[in-house]
């Protein structure tokens, strides 16, 4: 039904006004008695064969919603019921941001992908505790966290450390996003020297609660192997948990749409379909590289049940989709969790 009622009435709208109107509807028929029931029905499954333990965290099933969806952690309990193993909410900012100016995000339907420089738009750390503080525990929450675009280079452990610390009480894992392509001051996130700096600190502040939380990095799918390397070496030697592979991509490479089409959108990263294979050779590449020595979260072109068993076989131990969910609908956790089921 989505797929042929649902997503070319959605399609023919803004894509960044249509996704608070889902929003919207997602949250108003979620308190309308017996729906949330009939979502259930139709879109989870529940099979203990699913379930994974990773980072010391026992996941229902391997299948998570990215960051950047539910940016302000205030639909996280209602998506629960769509049949998602986890949710990844953020980035968070210190400060609430508006981020780029609009327009921001853009499809590429031809591609089946997306195009967003949205910039951290966000309501702030505040107003994602007040959100993450009505948590009805249904599943894993992650907390991905990040730096006020206004922020000095000199105070960019600080705006990580006030969000960890913050947000601690209230996620299950954090994620370091160094790798958005959308904001500015950007090179010195992906210095190895900083990364190292960055991570001890964090670590640290870990290191201070009575539970501690696992920590992961997002990294880019645009890095060379000389670049994986230094993250295999980085991961290993802090001894951080894990790496979400792979954020969007600024590479342009092999699209069906138009110069034109492209010059007219312009700068931003390209989530979806066409990165699919770019973020897989990440996955694989860190998978034997370091020898399996740390979990990978593959994301990145995920639109199928097939898309979803090559991440997984590339090395990846849990998935994650967004351009996906919305170009497919739904019913694509259910698709993937049954051919998982089919392919033990």
């Amino acid at each position: 039904m989505y797929k042929a009622l649902l997503r070319p009435i959605f399609f023919a709208f803004d894509p960044e006004k249509i996704h608070y109107f889902t929003f919207s509807l997602v949250k108003f028929t979620s308190q309308i008695p017996g729906l949330p029931t009939l979502y259930r029905s139709l879109y989870q499954l529940n099979d203990r064969r699913l379930e994974r333990e990773v980072f010391g965290l026992k996941f229902k099933n391997p299948i998570g919603l990215a960051a950047g969806f539910d940016k302000n952690a205030v639909l996280y309990n209602e998506l629960a019921n769509f049949g998602f193993g986890f949710i990844e909410i953020g980035t968070v900012t210190p400060k609430g941001q508006a981020g780029n100016p609009k327009k921001r995000l853009f499809r590429l339907k031809d591609d089946k992908g997306i195009i967003n420089r949205m910039g951290f738009n966000n309501d702030g750390l505040e107003a994602a505790i007040e959100q993450l503080k009505k948590n009805k525990g249904k599943l894993i929450i992650g907390g991905n966290i990040g730096k006020n675009t206004a922020t000095k280079p000199e105070d960019y452990t600080k705006d990580y450390l006030q969000c960890f610390n913050a947000l601690h009480p209230y996620v299950d894992y954090f994620v370091l996003n160094v790798s958005c392509p959308n904001v500015g001051s950007h090179a010195k996130l992906n210095d190895k020297d900083y990364l190292e700096e960055l991570i001890g600190e964090v670590q640290k502040a870990n290191e201070s609660f009575e539970v501690q939380r696992p920590i992961v990095l997002k990294i880019a799918p645009d890095l060379n192997d000389g670049q994986l390397d230094e993250i295999v070496e980085l991961v290993i030697d802090t001894k951080l948990d894990g790496v979400i592979a792979s954020n969007t991509s600024t590479d342009r490479a092999n699209l069906r749409a138009s110069k034109e089409t492209l010059e007219s959108i312009g700068n931003g990263g390209l989530s979806g379909q066409p990165i699919k294979s770019k973020s897989t050779r990440v996955i694989k590449y860190l998978s034997e590289k370091s020898n399996k020595a740390f979990p990978i979260i593959g994301v990145g072109g995920i639109h199928s049940e097939e898309d979803a068993l090559e991440k997984l076989e590339a090395g990846a131990d849990l998935i994650q989709i967004y351009t996906g969910f919305i170009y497919e609908g739904p019913n694509l956790i259910k698709r993937i969790n049954k051919a998982i089921l089919s392919s033990n």
